[in-house]
């Protein structure tokens, strides 16, 4: 079961818009997909199955601190067939974090609570994540906008400029061990 996400087309990419629904069509990237489909998707490889364990582990870290409202948008080399592009495994996975500030938070508190959990070098030695985060609130305001824009034209494309989609999952922490167990019994079956 890979939910509703359009397979690898022939460039080794998530298409931008789906290949059935071209044009003005709003099914394009990013493809919003539960995390269990994300998880059944990509867990392929013991190397992929080792980088979503990670990730799972980074979205309970975030739910602790009540980081629970919101979305992730995940893309890098992992959401691509790099092994057969770039003949290897992924080594992380790109996610930018966008959140609702949790009630009685700030971004201060936050940080006093555990600043190492938005931190890249930390992020990426100890949960394969080469992580961003953006903070979403009202009313929205030129920076929002600005943000979101900067990371859908960061991501739309491959450094080489070849478009390409990503996947924009929902941060509610009542996913996480679903998405953990289809992990568990993924066994690193070959989805594609």
């Amino acid at each position: 079961m890979s939910g509703n996400l359009p397979h690898w087309n022939g460039a080794g990419v998530l298409p931008p818009v789906r290949p059935e629904a071209p044009g003005s069509s709003p099914e394009r990237s990013p493809y919003r997909v539960p995390l269990t489909a994300f998880v059944d998707r990509f867990a392929t490889s013991p190397e992929r199955m080792a980088i979503l364990d990670s990730f799972l582990r980074f979205r309970e870290k975030l739910n602790e601190l009540g980081i629970i409202s919101g979305f992730q948008w995940l893309d890098g080399s992992f959401l691509e067939q790099i092994e057969r592009l770039e003949n290897r495994q992924p080594r992380d996975m790109d996610v930018v974090t966008f959140f609702t500030m949790p009630t009685g938070e700030t971004q201060h508190s936050l940080l006093a609570k555990s600043a190492q959990l938005f931190d890249q070098k930390y992020l990426k030695e100890n949960f394969a994540v080469d992580g961003y985060f953006s903070v979403l609130g009202q009313p929205v305001d030129a920076r929002q906008v600005q943000s979101i824009s900067y990371w859908y034209s960061m991501w739309s494309h491959r450094r080489d400029g070849l478009w390409k989609g990503f996947v924009q999952i929902d941060l509610d922490p009542s996913q996480n061990a679903e998405a953990r167990a289809v992990l568990n019994i993924s066994g690193g079956a070959q989805h594609e």
